[in-house]
C-alpha cells in the first residue's frame, strides 16, 4: 500500500492529526484538509483515496464530495462520520463512496476497510476498464454507469464489484454466497439480504432502456444472472 497518496477532510483536529500520523506508517504520503476551502486547494491529480468527514465547518462533505468527483472520478473514496442513520449512508454510497465508515472507530479497522477497497478497485482496473451493452456504457475503472438516457450514475465498490462477477459470468447463475464471498470477503456484517438490495440498484439502472437484451435475472433460491441476448 506505499505510495499512494491520501487526502483527509476532518474538523476535529486531534483526529484528523491521529489519523495522518497512523497512515504515514503504513506507507501512505497524507494531506489533512480541516474544511472545505482546504480540501479544495489540496485535491489534485495525484490524490489517490480522500477519507471525508460529513459535518464541516464550512460546508457538507457530501456536496464537497460531488464536487471533486466533477474534478476526477478515478479516486477512491471513504466517509468518515458519526452520522450512522441509513438515508446519510444511502447518499454517501449513492454519490460513489466505496465505504462508509461510522466513528468512532478503530484504526485497525480503517486499515482493513482501505486495503479492501484498493484491492478491489486494482482489480477492476486490472480485469474490465469499459464495456457497452446496448445503450449502457459501463466504466469500472471511474465507478461510473452511462445509462440508457445518457445519466451518468456513480457507483459505489460494491456495485462496481457485482456488476464485474455478473459480466465475467455473464448467461451464467452466480450464487449470493458467491457475491459475499468475491466482494464482501471475510466481512461478517452483510447477508443474502444485503446482495438483494444492491441487485435492485443495479436492475434500476441497468434496465432503463425498455429495448434492451441486457437484464439481471433473479434465480429463485440460487442467485442472479446477467442475461445479455444476441
Amino acid at each position: 500500500m506505499s505510495n499512494q497518496k491520501i487526502l483527509i477532510v476532518e474538523d476535529e483536529k486531534n483526529l484528523g492529526l491521529t489519523l495522518k500520523d497512523y497512515l504515514e506508517t503504513q506507507n501512505f504520503e497524507v494531506n489533512l484538509a480541516e474544511n472545505v476551502t482546504q480540501a479544495l486547494s489540496l485535491f489534485d491529480s495525484t490524490t489517490a483515496i480522500v477519507l471525508m468527514d460529513i459535518n464541516l465547518p464550512d460546508g457538507n462533505g457530501i456536496e464537497l464530495a460531488q464536487a471533486l468527483r466533477e474534478k476526477r472520478k478515478d479516486f477512491l473514496l471513504l466517509f468518515l462520520s458519526a452520522q450512522n442513520d441509513p438515508e446519510t449512508k444511502y447518499q454517501g454510497l449513492e454519490m460513489g463512496a466505496q465505504d462508509f465508515i461510522t466513528k468512532p472507530f478503530d484504526l485497525r479497522e480503517l486499515t482493513i476497510r482501505l486495503k479492501k477497497a484498493l484491492q478491489t478497485h486494482a482489480l477492476l482496473n486490472q480485469h474490465i476498464n469499459e464495456i457497452h451493452l446496448g445503450k449502457l456504457s459501463i466504466r469500472f475503472g471511474q465507478f461510473e454507469l452511462e445509462d440508457a438516457n445518457g445519466k451518468i450514475i456513480n457507483m459505489g465498490q460494491k456495485e462496481c464489484g457485482i456488476l464485474e462477477l455478473l459480466y465475467q459470468k455473464k448467461n451464467q447463475v452466480v450464487s449470493r454466497d458467491e457475491i459475499l464471498a468475491q466482494i464482501w470477503g471475510d466481512d461478517v456484517y452483510p447477508t443474502n439480504r444485503t446482495v438483494d438490495n444492491y441487485i435492485v440498484k443495479l436492475r434500476k439502472w441497468i434496465e432503463t432502456d425498455p429495448t434492451s437484451r441486457v437484464s439481471i435475472n433473479t434465480i429463485r433460491g440460487v442467485g442472479y444472472q446477467l442475461e445479455i441476448k444476441e
